[in-house]
């Protein structure tokens, strides 16, 4: 998934490298972090508790404690609030579109929505 990020500044053209990647527990495996630690990303993944009591268990031999920016880590939020209001559009949260094409394009679709609504309301 990582090789068809585009990381768009306001100058020049698209990175495919970002600065750190954000996930949750689920995506701490050693492989994981690996893949991005040989690209140069940074790493926004919290440990799963299993991993870190391994960890502790074997001593000198576990490794040092995995880094983790928590702050960096609740900007994640403003992500998922976006994933959710994509899902909100039933075609994108079962995936009825059986091309790829066609559910890219149903994801541009329901990302104008957001934003038209967005633009539309009023400002508190």
């Amino acid at each position: 998934m990582l090789a068809k990020v585009k990381v768009r500044l306001p100058v020049g053209r698209p990175r495919t490298r970002p600065g750190a990647v954000a996930a949750d527990k689920a995506y701490s495996s050693r492989g994981n972090r690996a893949y991005l630690r040989k690209r140069g990303i940074k790493a926004v993944i919290p440990e799963k508790r299993d991993q870190a009591a391994n960890r502790k268990k074997k001593g000198a031999r576990g490794g040092r404690p995995i880094s983790h920016d928590a702050d960096l880590y609740k900007e994640r939020n403003t992500v998922e609030r976006l994933i959710n209001k994509l899902k909100a559009w039933r075609g994108i949260a079962t995936r009825y579109d059986k091309s790829p094409d066609s559910y890219l394009a149903g994801l541009h679709l329901r990302a104008a929505m957001i934003w038209i609504d967005d633009l539309l309301k009023p400002a508190d």
